[in-house]
């Protein structure tokens, strides 16, 4: 924990920690909100979970568009710009009634325009530590990001069962404004210049380790979407028992992610911490009572920090600072579509054979996703004895001949 405190103590640190957070706080309400929003004017988890497809579909396309942005126009411009439109299609959602095409378009735009702000904050950190406290800082963040997982759950289902499922989005909307606008005035958004990259759009993903990552945290966060629509169609929303089984399933990436951030990273750290995540969502399908599922789950939670964390470190390490931001962006693009097809295919199960149905395509996502690092172990970088902090950028400098 000594190296936990040192990197709160550097000036800013914990600010744009706080700061991101906040603005991405509602990553943790958004889907869980439309999920039980959309099913409750419906009565149907399949539409539901068109929409949460279509909403992560337009985050898909933005993410590299909008990262890359920030290099061209400055990170605030490209902020404020998608934070105010986000935030429109939010309450939208929350307070016009339309057909199920028309809340797919809806929630496509405000997809496509979520602010980048993890792109963001992935690139401001080396510029704020020094390369030794880079490893652990993408760990602590990585762990410090399920506050989100476990409040953000409770607090939609509590105010979607309390006041109205319409009250629960619009905080989310709520969350999203306040945040990002405290994140966007932020002194080191406004420090940290994005060099314009050189290279060609998408070039980025020919790096090994980048599209390693990219393939991972879209079997991990599709394995994720579908295990949370398992959880709401098992307890309905008509207590808090899905909530806090979420909650629980963070708790454990939190604490998981603060036990082994300091483990170096090897070619097969991503691998093991992806067993873990299929290990405790496989266990989860034997029964689907809520003291089994927390177990499950939070067996399953402990792998899912410290694998973003492994994520974060070897795409830092692998690409040039002015193509880092980007990278990022095709990493998140990775995660929301598999947001999008684990949402999708969870409700389509989930409305044909029940509740397990979720559970079986969150053991499918989770066992490809250990899969695919341990085939691909080549391409996972060994930063043992190394720092994960971005190549520098050089440029021929002019010689005046003498």
């Amino acid at each position: 924990m000594s190296s936990y405190i040192s990197l709160l103590k550097t000036p800013g640190v914990a600010r744009i920690i706080a700061a991101q957070l906040t603005a991405r706080f509602p990553s943790g309400m958004l889907s869980l909100a439309y999920l039980l929003h959309i099913q409750s004017i419906f009565h149907s988890y399949g539409a539901a979970g068109l929409v949460l497809a279509t909403t992560s579909v337009g985050q898909a396309i933005a993410g590299p568009l909008t990262s890359r942005w920030m290099g061209v126009w400055g990170m605030r411009r490209v902020l404020s710009l998608t934070l105010v439109v986000c935030a429109t299609a939010i309450f939208t959602i929350a307070f016009l009634p339309m057909t199920i095409p028309l809340y797919m378009v809806v929630g496509f735009i405000g997809g496509l325009s979520t602010p980048p702000v993890q792109p963001a904050v992935r690139t401001i950190y080396p510029k704020i530590v020094n390369s030794r406290q880079l490893t652990p800082l993408f760990s602590l963040d990585a762990s410090a990001q399920e506050i989100i997982w476990v409040a953000g759950p409770v607090i939609t289902t509590f105010v979607a069962v309390q006041v109205s499922t319409v009250a629960a989005v619009a905080l989310a909307g709520i969350f999203l404004l306040c945040g990002g606008l405290w994140f966007i005035l932020s002194p080191e958004v406004g420090r940290v210049r994005i060099p314009r990259s050189k290279r060609a759009f998408g070039s980025v993903l020919a790096r090994p380790a980048v599209l390693l990552s990219t393939i991972t945290g879209f079997l991990l966060v599709g394995a994720c979407a579908a295990i949370e629509a398992g959880v709401v169609a098992t307890f309905g929303r008509t207590g808090p028992q899905a909530g806090i089984i979420l909650a629980i399933w963070a708790l454990g990436s939190l604490v998981g992610g603060l036990a082994l951030g300091h483990i170096p990273i090897g070619p097969w750290a991503l691998a093991r911490r992806m067993f873990f995540v299929f290990v405790g969502m496989a266990l989860a399908m034997a029964f689907l009572n809520f003291w089994w599922l927390a177990f499950a789950l939070l067996v399953a939670g402990v792998g899912i920090a410290p694998a973003l964390a492994v994520i974060f470190a070897i795409v830092s390490s692998s690409v040039k600072f002015s193509d880092t931001a980007e990278a990022y962006g095709w990493v998140g693009t990775g995660q929301l579509i598999g947001a999008a097809l684990g949402s999708a295919l969870a409700g389509f199960l989930i409305d044909g054979n029940g509740a397990i149905g979720g559970f079986w395509a969150a053991a499918s996502f989770a066992f490809l996703g250990f899969l695919a690092p341990t085939v691909l172990r080549n391409w996972h970088p060994d930063l043992r004895g190394r720092d994960a902090s971005p190549i520098a950028d050089t440029e021929p400098v002019p010689v005046q001949p003498s």
